[in-house]
């Protein structure tokens, strides 16, 4: 499903930090998208189409592949400010990001044929790179391998994670190498020997159509000759951007409850501080960069705060939040997904030591 065109492109003026009123304006459309968004998905709800039209997924692409390079410190903040009003458009739009993070190693011309189309919204991908970082590596053995036969290279094996991947047009992966290297990939999703599962049916986050895609001899469109800056990496900024995003949810239903209930008035000002000082924490990375294991904690504490403030939510909203459909239930069950989301084993560690003490 192809995402429509950006007629109009407001982060043309600047490379540092989107417009306000652009930014909020977005957020506002996709806040009245978002049940349909949990529900059947950003590019089904026209929420990505939104987010394509805006600017916004031109900010990730540097200004020599055709998109308009904002600033990491910009697009974290925009990253909150999505999440806090559609998580599973923000989660969408993490893994397009990733994807495109990943072709930036690639050649001048794969990237002149792909980026300026995936900066104006006029091709659609995402990434599948779980079964390198997080997802299956405790079982010994590559779970996606790449040979070289005939002149061009295969893929064999499963990729057990892959949002959208019923609804882009590409998936950029990396697989296992038989010299023990890793290879990446632009896999288009219709290529003979690609087989997508059903959408899973998970806790939380269905909308974001993730499925495990197989891979039977697959031959990939494109090769990237260099694996992205830094190599493939899990628990980044961008993953706390979404936390802190979904706590300042949670913690906007406490205030809802508290405009009417005066005794809830403390805990809601508790949470709003511990809420903007995490966020400062982010900020402060974001712009001046963090050392690992600062980053790892960074978001296992991201990780216990907004679960914290959902269970808050849930509380201060009694019985009526427990009904299914209503937003509280549903920013309860989101705020689970930070606990399986990308988590090094750093962040895991640090997460079962905080529930533990």
């Amino acid at each position: 499903m192809r995402p429509a065109a950006a007629a109009h492109n407001p982060y043309m003026k600047t490379t540092t930090s989107p417009p306000a009123q652009d930014l909020e304006d977005l957020a506002s459309t996709l806040a009245a998208l978002a049940t349909r968004s949990a529900g059947e998905g950003p590019w089904r709800s026209g929420a990505f189409a939104a987010v394509a039209r805006s600017g916004m997924l031109a900010a990730f692409i540097a200004r020599e592949d055709g998109g308009t390079g904002m600033d990491d410190a910009a697009i974290t903040e925009a990253l909150v400010v999505i999440a806090e009003r559609c998580l599973t458009t923000a989660l969408a739009l993490t893994q397009w990001a990733a994807a495109v993070r990943i072709l930036t190693g690639a050649e001048v011309a794969v990237r002149a044929t792909l980026l300026p189309r995936l900066a104006r919204g006029e091709a659609s991908t995402t990434v599948g790179i779980s079964q390198l970082t997080t997802s299956r590596r405790h079982l010994g053995r590559p779970a996606l391998t790449a040979t070289h036969d005939d002149g061009a290279w295969r893929l064999d094996g499963v990729c057990p994670w892959v949002t959208g991947a019923d609804a882009t047009e590409t998936i950029v992966t990396g697989a296992a190498t038989p010299d023990g290297r890793q290879a990446f990939f632009v896999v288009e999703t219709d290529a003979p020997g690609l087989t997508i599962d059903p959408p899973l049916e998970m806790l939380a986050l269905t909308g974001s159509r993730t499925s495990a895609v197989h891979f039977a001899g697959v031959r990939p469109r494109f090769t990237i000759a260099a694996p992205p800056s830094g190599g493939v990496r899990t628990g980044g900024l961008s993953t706390t951007a979404l936390a802190v995003g979904a706590a300042r949810a949670a913690a906007a239903a406490i205030d809802r409850e508290a405009a009417a209930r005066p005794a809830l008035a403390g805990v809601a000002h508790g949470f709003s501080v511990e809420i903007s000082a995490l966020h400062g924490r982010l900020r402060a990375a974001a712009t001046g960069g963090i050392e690992p294991t600062d980053r790892d904690r960074l978001r296992a504490d991201a990780n216990g705060l907004v679960v914290r403030v959902a269970q808050a939510a849930l509380t201060a909203s009694k019985g009526t939040g427990f009904v299914a459909g209503h937003l509280v239930e549903r920013l309860v069950r989101e705020s689970l997904f930070f606990l399986v989301w990308s988590c090094p084993q750093a962040v895991t560690d640090a997460v079962l030591c905080d529930l533990t003490s």
